[in-house]
């Protein structure tokens, strides 16, 4: 029987902010002007370098950042160090930007929940399924859930870089099973992420995917989870796309 899910954070119950909307609401914090042009093209280096944490995957990690890139879940300074790495890549007017664009993707504002994520959790936890986020990530996401309200719906929060444990290793869905005081067996790993997330079947936890897309193209990818987590109890191993 299904008793709790884990679910991924990025890509799964949240979305981020497109790059040129994170680009320009940084410009305009910081007052620095670019042209139309510049702007576009600059938001299109940005992605194609992967430099906006939870969106693009790079096209090409330099050579350079291939460690921190590699371990960049684990600690705070490696993630920073990965994406600003990244994002510098990238001519931009003033160099302080790139920090600058750094701290803006850590903002409640820049991130949106799944049209389905509260209805979702609030079902589950209503039906006594404890829920659990289980992310790799190199910042402190709560607020992010307090801003959007869904914070009340979390009973545990298991981040890499709070453990120096990254996804898929079995550790950090060993702490998540533990904080939620269940067996591997009792609960649903949800993700976008295959060899990350898939890293729970290993232990015995049940794995259903998701398909990470922007919310708009996304309203409810979700609802299969209340059937898996309080119908038909899926065991160990790997569900498909949702």
């Amino acid at each position: 029987m299904t008793t709790g899910v884990l679910f991924d954070f990025s890509g799964t119950l949240f979305h981020v902010e497109p790059v040129e909307s994170w680009l320009r609401a940084v410009l305009d914090a910081s007052g620095v002007r670019m042209s139309e042009d510049e702007v576009e093209r600059a938001a299109a280096g940005l992605a194609a370098a992967g430099a906006l944490p939870g969106g693009s995957t790079p096209e090409r990690v330099p050579d350079e950042l291939a460690h921190a890139w590699a371990t960049r879940d684990s600690t705070a300074a490696l993630h920073r160090s990965a994406y600003t790495g990244l994002s510098r890549q990238v001519e931009l007017p003033d160099p302080a930007l790139h920090d600058a664009l750094y701290d803006r993707h850590m903002l409640p504002e820049a991130w949106r929940p799944y049209p389905d994520a509260k209805p979702v959790l609030a079902e589950l936890r209503g039906r006594g399924v404890a829920v659990a986020v289980v992310s790799n990530i190199g910042w402190d996401l709560r607020p992010v859930f307090r801003a959007h309200g869904l914070d009340d719906l979390v009973e545990a929060y298991v981040l890499s870089y709070e453990h120096g444990i990254q996804k898929p290793d079995a550790r950090i869905f060993k702490l998540a099973c533990a904080e939620l005081g269940l067996a591997p067996e009792e609960v649903l790993m949800v993700g976008d992420d295959r060899r990350a997330d898939g890293g729970a079947a290993g232990i015995g936890c049940g794995v259903h995917f998701v398909e990470h897309l922007p919310e708009t193209e996304r309203p409810d990818g979700l609802r299969p989870v209340l059937d898996l987590a309080l119908g038909a109890e899926p065991g160990p191993g790997v569900d498909g796309l949702g």
